[in-house]
Parts: structure tokens; C-alpha cells; sequence
């Protein structure tokens, strides 16, 4: 299949060109940054530079790119802003529904987030409902998220894989990332939370099945969701870190997410744990 990555030079997007490549897919993939091109063609994609926030740009782009499938996998990370991550989620996301729809693309896959799930008892399943009555500022990242699932089951048949808190190579929680350095320089104090995790291999490898799974949204997590209190020590550990018992204090926020739907259509990850994966890192 042709297919059109939005965001390929995020930490998905880098991993996922070879892999569709791999699997014999043409892509064509975007960046905001005309020095990201040449890496774009070595990894194996046609890059075209384009930015989601321009619409007629970006209608022109997919339009050119003819693509079956288009792949959303945009974010704005970089600043650590949840405000502009969230403005790409709602005003790229219809910007990109709308190129969708005017090149006639019939098949989707959109980036969103597992961790976006209204509270309650038990794991969430795709069934249920997003937090959408949440307070500032989680209520900036629901918002977006919701806006971008709307925008992309409005564009074509589109499956929304709901990914879980990456880790690994490129991410936040990796040897160098954010809270890696934090952990190491004694400042880290991470979230009271249930986080269910997935490797960034792992969220490659669905991306590429989920071209064969049925339209609607899809958990993809691993199968050992876990509290703050339990998870943050093993991190701080495996990256050379610490982080204070006295920071893990009080209750936790948010729920488990079941990946038992990404089981029944054939994924399992490779890294069942995050246990093993963050030995790894």
C-alpha cells in the first residue's frame, strides 16, 4: 500500500517508516523541518515538508502523496507544552481529516493516549468513556485527544489506537530522556498514578498490524499496568537514578487499561512488562 505518515520524524514515526517499508509499504512522510528530509530518505520514506497547521499545505501534500492509508502520528513534545501538543491534536487533526477527505483516502490510523479514561472500578476497555468532565489541566490533554479521535472516525474508516505511556529509545522514560536526567540529578517526582506502559517497539509493531484491524479504537498497552509507588523505583534504578519514598506518598490518580481487544485481534507485546523493559534501557 501507498501510505501518508503525518509526523515522521516523531519517535513513532522514525521507527515506523523502516517497519512499513519492511512490510512492503511506499511511504511518503512529513516533517515541519527541511533538514529532517535527508534522514526521512535513509530511513527509507519520501519526506515532503509540511506543516499541519497550514491547511491548503497540507490538503496539497496528502493530495500528491495519493495515498490508500494515511497514518496520524503527529505531536508537538518538544517543548514539553500540553498546550501546543493539544492545539496539534484539534487544529492539525481537522486540518488533516479535511486533506483526507479531498484525496478520497480510504483507511486511517491515528496516535492517541490510553491514560485519557474517565476514572472508575476495574481496567478501562475501549467501551469506556473519556474523561471529558475532567478539570485543567488534564482537561487540556482530554480535550485534545478527543478532538483528534472525533476529526479522524469523521475522515475515513479509521482505527484509533489508544497507546499506553511509552518508553524506550527516543522517549521521555529512556536512558537520556526527561525523567531519566531528573531521576539522576535527585529532582525527579513523578505523578501518583495507574500507568499502563508500552515499549516504543511495541507501539511500532501494532501500528503496522493495525493496517488489518477493524475500524474503531484499540488499547495498546502491556499487560502489567502498575502505580507510581511500585514502577518509579524500578525506573530510577534502571537508568541510574533515584526518586525519594516520600514523593511516592499518597493516593493514587487514574485506572488500568485492558488490552484484552489488541490480544483478540492477534497483538501481543513483545515487551509484556514494563519490568523487563525498563532492565533493558
Amino acid at each position: 500500500m501507498r501510505i501518508f505518515l503525518a509526523g515522521g520524524t516523531g519517535v513513532i514515526g522514525r521507527a515506523l517508516v523502516p517497519a512499513l517499508r519492511d512490510a512492503g509499504h511506499t511511504v511518503v512522510a512529513t516533517t515541519r523541518r527541511e533538514d529532517r528530509i535527508d534522514g526521512l530518505l535513509r530511513l527509507g520514506a519520501d519526506g515532503v515538508v509540511v506543516d499541519a497547521l497550514d491547511p491548503a499545505a497540507l490538503t496539497a501534500a496528502v493530495g500528491a502523496a495519493g495515498p490508500d492509508v494515511v497514518i496520524h502520528q503527529l505531536t508537538d513534545l518538544s517543548g514539553g507544552s500540553s498546550g501546543a501538543n493539544a492545539r496539534l491534536r484539534t487544529e492539525g487533526s481537522r486540518n488533516l481529516a479535511t486533506a483526507i477527505r479531498a484525496a478520497r483516502v480510504r483507511r486511517v490510523l491515528a496516535q492517541s493516549i490510553a491514560w485519557a479514561y474517565a476514572d472508575g472500578a476495574g481496567p478501562a476497555t475501549e467501551d469506556t468513556p473519556l474523561d471529558v468532565d475532567a478539570a485543567p489541566p488534564r482537561s487540556i490533554t482530554v480535550d485534545g485527544v478527543t478532538a483528534l479521535e472525533q476529526a479522524m472516525s469523521e475522515s475515513a474508516p479509521a482505527t484509533i489506537l489508544r497507546y499506553g505511556t511509552l518508553y524506550g529509545p527516543g522517549t521521555w522514560y529512556s536512558r537520556t530522556g526527561l525523567h531519566a536526567e531528573a531521576a539522576r540529578a535527585g529532582t525527579w517526582s513523578p505523578a501518583l498514578a495507574v500507568t499502563s506502559f508500552l515499549h516504543v517497539d511495541d507501539a511500532v509493531a501494532a501500528t503496522v498490524a493495525a493496517l488489518d484491524w477493524p475500524m474503531g479504537p484499540v488499547n495498546v498497552v502491556d499487560d502489567d499496568p502498575a502505580e507510581t509507588i511500585e514502577w518509579a523505583p524500578r525506573f530510577a534504578q534502571s537508568v541510574g537514578g533515584q526518586v525519594e519514598q516520600e514523593a511516592l506518598a499518597g493516593s493514587h490518580s487514574g485506572r488500568p487499561v485492558s488490552n484484552a481487544h489488541a490480544h483478540a485481534l492477534g497483538w501481543r507485546p513483545r515487551w509484556s512488562s514494563w519490568r523487563n523493559g525498563f532492565a533493558a534501557l
